[in-house]
């Protein structure tokens, strides 16, 4: 899944929660400084929520990222990442382009739901022991 956009032996999930930690915070900071004046408080407050999930779910990254490589691992990472981009960038639309993102924001929140499901899931089953 997202292990076929990076090169082999390259932790798809650490590489993610990179990108998206270093776009939050400037993105945070850029909100901070150089949007109060621009933007009305309740897209300010837009811009501040989009940041919000995307720092939370780039550190869930992290987590995820320490998960031994498999199918659970690649599912959350799936799921979060396209939840980030659904979520927190059709906050960002929504404030900073004339566009409306309709159903994009709703259905980012499911995808960020669906890799914490798949982290519970991960967390019920049961290793079977190694016969041998």
């Amino acid at each position: 899944m997202t292990d076929r956009l990076f090169a082999p032996g390259i932790n798809p999930a650490l590489a993610w929660a990179g990108i998206f930690g270093l776009l939050a915070v400037a993105m945070g900071a850029y909100a901070a400084h150089g949007l109060r004046s621009v933007l009305a408080a309740a897209e300010l407050a837009t811009v501040q929520t989009a940041v919000q999930y995307q720092m939370w779910h780039a550190l869930v990254l992290l987590v995820v990222a320490g998960l031994p490589p498999g199918r659970a691992r690649a599912l959350a990472t799936l799921f979060f990442v396209t939840g980030i981009f659904g979520f927190s960038g059709s906050l960002y639309i929504l404030v900073f382009t004339e566009l409306r993102p309709g159903l994009m924001t709703p259905l980012g929140g499911l995808l960020l739901m669906a890799g914490w499901l798949t982290l519970l899931l991960a967390g019920l089953v049961r290793k079977r022991a190694n016969p041998h």
